[in-house]
């Protein structure tokens, strides 16, 4: 009982009338007690100090931040990319328009300081020593240790100037091949034996994915830039991030329903089945920011679209993407795209989310360099909810 208070002490504490502490406990936000004999009711002083503090930290805008890292609000400032009405901006200039004709490289040197420079006509870098050492490693864990071999070594003060070099190792890493100077997504074109059709949907899908704004990827790679950490470490932290299922694991959750699609005897059974077990997010359909559906998804899509008169695994592939959105009644967002992709040109499992790696990997960069310039040191506050004090 000396834990707990009385309504006219709960109310005082809280700042409000007896009528809205009552309000509380109908609406949930408190807990009330019996008080033995008595009708009078108590309050659990944790309680009554928790919402007290959650009051507050409303008050200071606390909620506010909370909303925002949940695809509220924007919490940090760029100048680097932004969506805005269902578009996908770099500097801008429109991913999409970009992506008719641009490579990799010119989007990266647009996200990186607004073309002002080409920093993409080096010589191809010296992969790390030791990264050979892993073969049975997958793409993305190759690319993760060249980070880290790279990290505790000596690089340029300007982060820029050693991007293009980066992005070369990371290619040779997910690719298993030797760094070269070709364009990235020639690169990926040779490694595939994709044909001039997939070679050209590469290189758009490469600038379709080279930045997403404040995604969690590019968030990690922002703290840890603040913290002055090198590049490879930035881009490290990145790559990690993306390993994750509720993000780059994206194309191969959607990749997983067509392939079951593709080898049940009713398909709608199927991937109504699949859907079940996994959010549409996570796996191909829907994103948060994009209402009317990802942009990026649907170049890559009608570009698919008119190849499919060529394979008919292709055709079929765009048909189940088709019934899967009406199942859901939700669009199509870029992991669908590049699993599509993937599973239609038999480019090997987890091809998609190289990709991905490599083309987030020029927006990372930029993102780096951003913050590292600010000379600010993200570190925001934690809003704490637990018990106030332990005897």
């Amino acid at each position: 009982m000396k834990n707990d208070l009385s309504a006219l002490e709960a109310a005082r504490l809280l700042g409000v009338s007896l009528p809205t502490l009552y309000s509380y406990v109908s609406r949930g936000l408190l807990a009330s007690v019996s008080n033995g004999a008595s009708r009078r009711k108590r309050y659990p002083q944790e309680d009554v100090l928790r919402l007290a503090a959650r009051k507050n930290d409303a008050k200071r805008g606390g909620q506010t931040a909370v909303a925002a890292m949940h695809w509220g609000l924007p919490v940090l400032e760029t100048q680097i990319s932004h969506i805005l009405d269902g578009r996908l901006l770099y500097r801008g200039r429109d991913a999409t328009t970009l992506a008719e004709s641009a490579a990799l490289e010119a989007a990266a040197s647009l996200l990186w300081d607004d073309n002002a420079c080409d920093y993409f006509q080096q010589d191809a870098p010296v992969l790390p020593q030791g990264l050979a050492s892993a073969p049975g490693a997958t793409p993305l864990t190759r690319a993760m240790l060249a980070m880290a071999m790279l990290s505790s070594l000596p690089a340029p003060v300007d982060m820029l100037q050693s991007g293009p070099a980066l992005m070369r190792i990371l290619a040779a890493a997910l690719l298993q091949t030797a760094p070269s100077a070709l364009p990235l997504h020639r690169q990926l074109a040779q490694a595939w034996n994709a044909d001039t059709d997939q070679t050209e949907l590469l290189r758009a899908a490469l600038v379709l994915l080279a930045d997403h704004e404040l995604n969690a990827s590019t968030f990690a790679v922002r703290c840890i830039a603040s913290t002055g950490a090198s590049l490879p470490a930035a881009l490290g932290a990145g790559l990690a991030a993306l390993s994750g299922d509720r993000h780059g694991g994206g194309s191969a959750a959607a990749r997983c329903m067509l392939m079951q699609a593709l080898a049940a005897p009713d398909v709608k059974d199927a991937i109504g089945a699949f859907y079940k077990t996994i959010a549409p997010e996570f796996a191909g359909f829907g994103h948060p920011l994009y209402p009317q559906g990802d942009p990026r998804a649907a170049y890559l899509l009608d570009r698919l679209s008119a190849l499919s008169h060529k394979s008919p695994q292709l055709g079929a592939i765009l048909s189940f993407c088709a019934t899967a959105g009406e199942l859901l009644d939700a669009r199509p967002n870029a992991d669908l795209a590049l699993a599509a992709m993937e599973l239609a040109f038999g480019w090997p499992e987890g091809a998609a989310l190289s990709v991905f790696a490599l083309a987030r990997s020029a927006g990372w960069i930029a993102h780096a360099n951003e913050q590292a310039a600010s000379a600010a040191l993200i570190r925001p506050r934690a809003r704490y909810i637990g018990r106030h004090q332990r005897d």
